[in-house]
């Protein structure tokens, strides 16, 4: 795997770890509810549900880091776990809002090209 390559990966590593900590435990704070556009009120019911997609981020994130670490079967496991993230960043894009293409599903697929090249 070239460096290239390396560098995508973590940089979606690095925005999965992000999510997770905005969604586990900056919901409800300030700094949460200005990044996801919140009253508090709504931040504040939907809590449970932010933590749970928060944790999903996480272990979208550990299982690149597995594929990281994985030596022969690294291609296999980046690939899985980066078609679930580009999956996952169109839905929400669709659902949610457009900038979840450009931030989420962007990054993974320039990292599943380059661990495909």
């Amino acid at each position: 795997m070239g460096i290239a390559t390396e560098t995508i990966i973590i940089l979606v590593i690095i925005l999965h770890l992000y999510f997770l900590l905005l969604e586990m435990f900056l919901w409800e704070k300030p700094y949460g509810r200005k990044i996801f556009g919140l009253n508090r009120q709504f931040a504040v019911e939907s809590k449970a549900m932010a933590a749970n997609q928060g944790l999903y981020n996480g272990f979208l994130a550990a299982g690149l880091i597995w594929g990281m670490l994985a030596g022969p079967a690294a291609v296999s496991i980046l690939t899985f776990f980066l078609i679930c993230i580009i999956i996952a960043g169109i839905f929400g894009g669709l659902t949610v809002s457009s900038k979840i293409i450009w931030i989420q599903a962007l990054p993974a697929a320039a990292g599943l090209m380059l661990v495909l090249l």
